[in-house]
């Protein structure tokens, strides 16, 4: 099985994260990630295809927004919000916030 890559959280980018949480699916993730629990990837957004969702993940995961961990055929997600808050203090709480939602 491939290597995941993830970012140091020094390397992370805000263009990339800006990117990666600009489109409305890849938000919805971090939003359902937001509480801090790590979740099987099957059981974040179950009405998208799978087929999509692994370019969503792999977006997510190189831009240095969530971190997965494989287990056996199943990957785990979790939101990187330690190493976020670190580089871009108070991002992820404007962008997953209700404010964050009407403004897009």
């Amino acid at each position: 099985m491939p290597v995941l890559h993830h970012p140091d959280a020094a390397d992370i980018e805000l263009v990339d994260v800006l990117a990666a949480l600009g489109h409305p699916v890849r938000l919805e993730v971090a939003r359902a990630l937001s509480s801090g629990a790590e979740r099987f990837c099957g059981e974040v957004l179950t009405d998208v295809p799978k087929s999509s969702m692994t370019h969503h993940w792999r977006v997510l995961r190189e831009s240095g927004v969530i971190r997965q961990r494989r287990v056996g055929r199943r990957l785990y997600l979790t939101l990187r919000r330690d190493d976020l808050d670190a580089r871009f203090p108070g991002l992820l709480d404007l962008v997953l916030s209700d404010e964050g939602a009407r403004a897009s």
